[in-house]
């Protein structure tokens, strides 16, 4: 059964530029974000979670990439998220790739993005955060920060990179995540071998202390490499895991449609849940779960799967606002 927003509403946006679309969005969220919002009843949720020593009113959260710089988070959690995680943020301001860099492909329901990180940085994230902090319009629901490499920094310089990030905006996450993983940074994915993972990892905790460090990962690991990841993980003692960035793997688009980028939406959820079932039978890191969730039954698949959390991007830009609803009934139904 389709909504309002699938009938009537994406039909319309569908037909304009998609970053355009997506600025659009932003902008008004945004706007939003300055009114008086209602809050919801975060304590009593029947769907609330503790993960990795928070507590989130449901496990449906919004994936980092939509609102990069934080601008739009009190209208964001209004809708209905457990959570949002801002970002990717780097310690350089930086305008990311050159446009055109996001590209729908409506008969996979699929987007292809080269986005490259596109952000105000840390510095500028971490003034308006503050001030944010500040008022009543700050969510009671916890907000994750993913930060990133600058795309100006040298990779044997990578960690003194994030640290700066970490420096910057430690006081206004309620946790973290290491971003190793976008394809539209030359050279990131390598961070995510263990010789140079393990040093990235222990400097960034103990940089931010108390506060939760999660990593997120490709989806195009061998299994070998999952496994060196989770090993490095445990041992730095990360409090978790996210699964997964975008994929390289075009096989499932059409040829026409293929271009360099990161490749998310329906192709990708065979994949992510493969590496989501995979973690959690040699693994007791919780995991957020992202990657191809389009709609109610994807989500509630990936909680059977043994997911701790999930998160959205592309399902809701496919699916509207009304699918954190969706979700959230049939997570009560099925309890």
């Amino acid at each position: 059964m389709f909504s309002l927003y699938e009938r009537l509403l994406r039909p319309i946006l569908f037909r304009i530029d998609p970053e355009q679309v997506h600025e659009f969005a932003l902008l008004s969220l945004r706007l939003a974000s300055s009114l008086p919002l209602p809050k919801r009843n975060y304590l009593q949720s029947p769907l609330r979670r503790e993960v990795f020593g928070l507590a989130f009113p449901n496990p449906v959260g919004l994936a980092a990439g939509f609102d990069k710089n934080g601008l739009a988070i009190p209208a964001l959690a209004a809708l209905g998220f457990g959570s949002v995680e801002i970002g990717t943020v780097t310690a350089v301001a930086q305008p990311g790739n050159p446009k055109p860099r996001m590209f729908r492909v409506p008969e996979a329901g699929a987007i292809i993005n080269r986005l490259g990180f596109n952000n105000r940085g840390a510095a500028a994230v971490a003034q308006h955060l503050q001030i944010l902090r500040q008022t009543t319009r700050w969510p009671a629901i916890p907000v994750g920060i993913n930060i990133g490499k600058s795309r100006i920094t040298p990779l044997e310089n990578a960690v003194e990179d994030y640290l700066e990030s970490s420096r910057l905006l430690r006081d206004y996450g309620d946790y973290f995540v290491l971003n190793v993983s976008s394809p539209n940074t030359p050279g990131l994915r390598s961070l995510q071998d263990p010789a140079a993972l393990g040093p990235l990892c222990v400097a960034v905790r103990q940089e931010l202390g108390q506060k939760p460090l999660l990593l997120k990962i490709a989806p195009d690991l061998t299994w070998k490499e999952v496994d060196d990841v989770l090993a490095t993980a445990e041992s730095t003692a990360m409090a978790g895991i996210i699964a997964t960035n975008t994929t390289i793997d075009h096989s499932n688009i059409p040829l026409p449609r293929r271009t360099q980028g990161g490749l998310s939406g329906q192709p990708l959820r065979e994949r992510s849940c493969e590496i989501l079932k995979y973690i959690k039978t040699r693994s007791r890191l919780p995991v957020v779960s992202v990657g191809g969730i389009m709609n109610a039954g994807d989500a509630l698949a990936r909680f059977d799967a043994g997911a701790d959390l999930i998160q959205l991007y592309t399902g809701f830009i496919y699916g509207g606002p009304g699918m954190i609803r969706q979700i959230c009934r049939g997570l009560v139904a099925a309890e």
